[in-house]
């Protein structure tokens, strides 16, 4: 007979419970099985659920053979055989289970029962025992803080978790659960179960202080995040500036802050300052996907087209289905080709971002610059009429936004190799056809005479 004070008899205080554990646990391990094999357990469930013991049976004999390491297939036996009252037959079962998976409590919880029926007291009283250290919060704890001397924080947050359930008003579980969340980088988290540990106790002094610290930097991120949702980048830089303040010892909230200043820099269009804050980013975390992406958006205003190239293939090579990468990689390969060619923004001298304002500014100085009527000499002439074409060329395809749009996109509108059924180039004419426009006009060249004194 078991004492009164003993842990098996202490267990019947948690059995209800456990047995929805087994539940949970048996439901949630089914990872990993073949197609075949787990046809057979799914339907010797529908079977077993049915009372179709016998074909139940079957089922899971057949999932046995078809993988013999898959603890579920012996588990769902041994519960056949424990419903049919073969308990001697559902004993080597459980134990196989064990063996495969250490820390299923489902399995150990019902092999204890059977060896306490066969009178087999200190095998049972020890399956007992490490069912019940489950639900000891303070072993919990105890376990939680080797995790964390280990530098495993989340492995010691689920055991905390447990831990604030099983004792009521366990502010400190709350409280390191909050401050664990707070050092991975989880704001939202670490402030939500802080948020608990003040519910309990509202003059919690360490509670409160660390509340008050991840408060503030959870508003300055949100803060952030919607400025660049609105599109103010330069806003949204200062106050990812002011969480690095803010939080200056854990390393995490630097690279995040770092990160987004990177794409607010990326989609700010300034590219030189996009470079320097991603490339810090990426010193840190060599594959950050999002500096890699940020940064090759950078490198394309830059026109430096081989780096982007190189930023985009090595984002792919982390998530290969992302299509932003796929569209930026195939856009990158397209420009560095067209670089090879024609390039409207450099025979205008203007950046890749530059306004309308300034293409036509630069377009007018060249154009007269490079007007035929100012060269006498023949060679000198010839050599004007072509770069007079270019110049021309270029202000009407940068000052035309659909035309710009295909441009940027690696397509020349002016090419005829580039347009699917297009006519030849427009601009591949003789100069007489260019005599007599106004290159101060801002609309196409062929509006006003222009006449040199």
């Amino acid at each position: 007979m078991v004492a009164p004070g003993s842990v098996t008899s202490r267990l019947g205080s948690v059995f209800p419970f456990l047995l929805v554990l087994v539940d949970l646990q048996y439901e949630g391990a089914e990872c990993g099985v073949n197609a075949d094999v787990e046809k057979h357990l799914e339907l010797g469930k529908k079977l077993l659920a049915a009372g179709q013991l016998a074909d139940a049976l079957s089922q899971f004999h057949a999932a046995v053979d078809g993988d013999p390491d898959n603890y579920i297939a012996y588990y769902r036996r041994a519960t056949v055989f424990l419903a049919m009252g073969k308990s001697k037959a559902a004993l080597p079962d459980l134990t196989k289970v064990i063996q495969l998976k250490m820390d299923f409590t489902a399995a150990r919880l019902q092999r204890g029962h059977l060896l306490l029926k066969q009178g087999k007291l200190d095998e049972a009283e020890d399956d007992f025992k490490k069912v019940v250290c489950v639900w000891d919060a303070e072993l919990r704890e105890l376990r939680a803080e080797c995790f964390i001397k280990e530098g495993e924080p989340r492995k010691a947050i689920s055991d905390l978790k447990a831990a604030s359930k099983l004792k009521n008003d366990n502010t400190e579980a709350f409280y390191k659960i909050s401050t664990l969340y707070y050092q991975l980088g989880d704001h939202e988290l670490s402030l939500s179960e802080v948020r608990e540990c003040l519910k309990l106790d509202q003059d919690h002094k360490r509670c409160f202080a660390h509340y008050k610290q991840v408060k503030k930097l959870n508003k300055l991120i949100e803060s952030a995040e919607e400025l660049i949702r609105d599109g103010r980048y330069t806003d949204a830089t200062s106050k990812y500036e002011s969480v690095m303040k803010t939080e200056p010892s854990i390393a995490e909230y630097t690279i995040r802050s770092k990160e987004r200043i990177c794409h607010c820099f990326s989609k700010d269009e300034k590219p030189v300052e996009a470079i320097r804050v991603c490339s810090e980013v990426l010193q840190m975390e060599p594959d950050n996907v999002n500096a890699l992406k940020d940064r090759a958006e950078a490198y394309l205003i830059e026109e430096m087209y081989d780096e982007a190239i190189q930023d985009y293939e090595t984002a792919q090579e982390h998530n290969e289905n992302d299509q932003q990468i796929r569209e930026g990689l195939e856009k990158a390969q397209r420009l560095l080709k067209q670089s090879q060619k024609r390039d409207y923004y450099k025979i205008l001298g203007v950046k890749r971002n530059a306004k309308k304002q300034e293409i036509i500014k630069a377009y007018r100085k060249l154009a007269l610059q490079w007007h035929p009527d100012n060269f006498q000499n023949e060679e000198e002439k010839k050599k004007a009429e072509k770069k007079f074409i270019d110049i021309a060329a270029a202000k009407e395809v940068l000052s035309d936004p659909e035309m710009r749009k295909k441009f940027d996109d690696g397509e020349d509108p002016l090419d005829a190799e580039s347009q699917q059924g297009g006519g030849g180039n427009p601009f591949h004419r003789s100069w007489n056809s260019w005599q007599g426009f106004n290159p101060f006009s801002s609309g196409g060249p062929f509006r006003f005479k222009f006449h040199f004194n």
